[in-house]
């Protein structure tokens, strides 16, 4: 005999955790793994770079993302290219991930404390690919990233993810927490951006009906 379900509400339909797979090759660097917008914030990155491992690593924490990515490139020549491609393999990786984007806040920010340092970022998942950071370094490294490379790195992600990021840091003293207290502001609102929106699911987050 089997019972009845007369006056029970219907069981919630699971939503498909949002991933994608990478693999960006060039004669220069080969990226590759995935990237699961609503995961746990796990993470298993090799870049070569350990600092730029360092930021990823929070990348996925403060996201809430689950990350797994090797990277090998040409870091004998530069790191320039190494830094550039994983920026760009993240972008099409939240892009593809997000599909259609229907419902998402498609808008985020978040200002970020780091003992001394804020930092505040910005982002708008809005098919429209423009970068702006201002990280007043006067350090040619830190750790054994080169400093330059990280607004290469946002570029990158901007332009592959079609989306506006913003990030600057308004003042502190460490360089180090310059730089992480940007990742972690860029990663909580690309969250925020991401994140759907219960009431507007069917809907893009947009009056032109086109992102």
């Amino acid at each position: 005999m089997t019972r009845s379900r007369r006056g029970l509400a219907p069981p919630k339909r699971r939503t498909p955790p949002r991933r994608a797979s990478f693999n960006r090759r060039t004669t220069e660097t080969h990226i590759r793994g995935r990237l699961v917008i609503d995961g746990q914030g796990r993470y298993d990155v090799r870049t070569g770079i350990r600092f730029l491992d360092h930021m990823l690593e929070l990348f996925a924490r403060h996201g809430g993302f689950d990350l797994t990515l090797r990277a090998t490139g040409d870091l004998d020549v530069d790191q320039h290219h190494t830094v550039e491609d994983v920026g760009i393999a993240l972008g099409e990786a939240t892009l593809a991930a997000l599909g259609d984007r229907k419902g998402i806040n498609r808008a985020g920010y978040f200002v970020m404390p780091m003992d001394e340092t804020l930092a505040v970022a910005a982002v708008d998942l809005s098919g429209r690919p423009h970068a702006v950071v201002d990280l007043k370094l006067r350090v040619e490294r830190v750790g054994d990233l080169q400093s330059e490379l990280i607004h290469d790195f946002f570029e990158g992600f901007a332009s592959a993810a079609r989306a506006n990021v913003h990030a600057a840091v308004l003042y502190g003293r460490s360089s180090h927490h310059h730089v992480e207290a940007l990742f972690k502001a860029f990663a909580r609102a690309l969250r925020v951006a991401c994140a759907r929106d219960a009431r507007l699911a069917k809907m893009l987050p947009s009056t032109k009906g086109l992102l």
